[in-house]
């Protein structure tokens, strides 16, 4: 009669878990969570993240990692633990560049929409006419509805508030190139 012994999850090494992921079994990833929370989570908040940003990030990891290692196609080269870390790093990496164009684009914002002359108001006008419909909306919600990113979001159906934000820049850029291309500095002064 032969004994079976199971190994429990802290005797598993990164060969087995790795193996059981890749089989799809979602108990090996909750090890993998809880064994590199605290690694993967203080790499965002020792570079200027808060506790939720990390849990957010460490989550957002992890199913990278899972899709990876269930398509067949990933290879560890490494520890589990570096390449988790590197996705880690990426995604963080990622979201201080979005949050640094937000605040860039919140520092322009006042001079940009300035909005006190009817020769301006015309020449904005004109160029909002220019924009797609989504774009207009968005534009005209945020600037002269003054409504929240949240508001918009639900308002066009947008996914969450990051879209809109996303959105949001990426008409006002466009905003800006049109207005650029058909007016000089001059038509702006008064």
């Amino acid at each position: 009669m032969a004994l079976r012994v199971f190994k429990s999850s802290s005797q598993l090494d990164e060969k087995e878990i790795f193996e059981r992921i890749t089989k799809g079994d979602e108990k090996a990833l909750e090890i993998i969570y809880k064994k590199y929370y605290r690694m993967m989570t203080k790499l965002v908040i020792t570079n200027s993240g808060t506790e939720e940003e990390a849990r957010d990030v460490y989550q957002d990891a992890l199913v990278v990692f899972w899709q990876k290692a269930r398509s067949g196609k990933l290879v560890l080269t490494s520890k589990m633990s570096t390449f988790i870390y590197s996705i880690c790093q990426n995604l963080w990496r990622k979201e201080l560049d979005r949050k640094k164009r937000l605040s860039n684009e919140e520092k322009d914002t006042p001079t940009t929409m300035d909005m006190d002359s009817p020769e301006r108001e015309k020449i904005m006008a004109k160029c909002l006419d220019q924009l797609g419909e989504t774009c207009r909306k968005v534009l005209m919600y945020y600037y002269f509805d003054e409504m929240s990113m949240q508001e918009i979001a639900e308002k066009l159906g947008f996914a969450n508030t990051d879209t809109a934000k996303t959105k949001k820049y990426k008409c006002k850029q466009k905003l800006d190139e049109l207005v650029k291309a058909q007016y000089s500095e001059q038509d702006f002064l008064d």
